[in-house]
This record gives structure tokens, C-alpha cells and sequence, in this order.
């Protein structure tokens, strides 16, 4: 098992919306070429889990074609800080929409 997540991206809209479990884990929201410009979590306080977290992004992109990815994790915090500095160690950069206030102090993957 690898550090990335290996599920197929799934189109936005509102029956991929209601199909969700209302879960903790962690997610990434992409433009339809694969880029991904978000990476968040459901955690402890979000009402309906990844259900309601995703939700958000279908109003906020209102239409635009996007795709997105989860993987349901009780130890959530760390997987999203995980998949932050997997992102970084690729391109550089956080993904566009995450803002650095977001996170707080990020480490860096060895490189093996």
C-alpha cells in the first residue's frame, strides 16, 4: 500500500453527492484533467462526515466539471497532513484552493 490514494476519481454532482458515507476521512477535489487543486478532510465536527464536505464543493464549483476522490480514515488529521506534504514533494506547492493558514507546521517526506 502506497502513500497516494488509489481510488478512481469520481464525477461531482449530486448523486455521487448523496452516495457518500457520512464518515471522517479525507478527500481531493480536481479540475476534469486530474490537477488537483484541493485536499481537506471531514473530521470530529463536520455534521455528515465526507458526505457534507463534498457537498460543499459541488455548490461552490457550481456546475464547473470536477472530480474528487476519498478514502474513509479514523486518523484523519494525519492522512490529510500526509497527503499535503505528498503534494508538495510532487509539484512544489500546495494545491491552489489549500491556504497555508490551513495547516500548521507541515513536515517533508523523506525521499526514500
Amino acid at each position: 500500500m502506497g502513500i497516494r490514494i488509489s481510488k478512481e476519481w469520481i464525477e461531482l454532482n449530486e448523486a455521487s453527492v448523496r452516495a457518500l458515507p457520512g464518515q471522517l476521512g479525507v478527500y481531493q477535489i480536481a479540475e476534469p484533467d486530474g490537477a488537483i487543486i484541493y485536499i481537506g478532510y471531514a473530521g470530529g465536527r463536520t455534521l455528515f462526515g465526507l458526505r457534507s464536505e463534498i457537498e460543499r464543493w459541488l455548490k461552490q464549483r457550481g456546475g464547473r466539471p470536477t472530480r474528487f476522490r476519498y478514502e474513509v480514515n479514523m486518523q484523519y488529521l494525519s492522512r490529510f497532513q500526509e497527503l499535503l506534504m505528498l503534494h508538495q514533494a510532487d509539484h512544489g506547492k500546495l494545491p491552489a484552493e489549500n491556504k497555508r493558514g490551513e495547516v500548521r507546521r507541515l513536515g517533508r517526506l523523506s525521499p526514500l
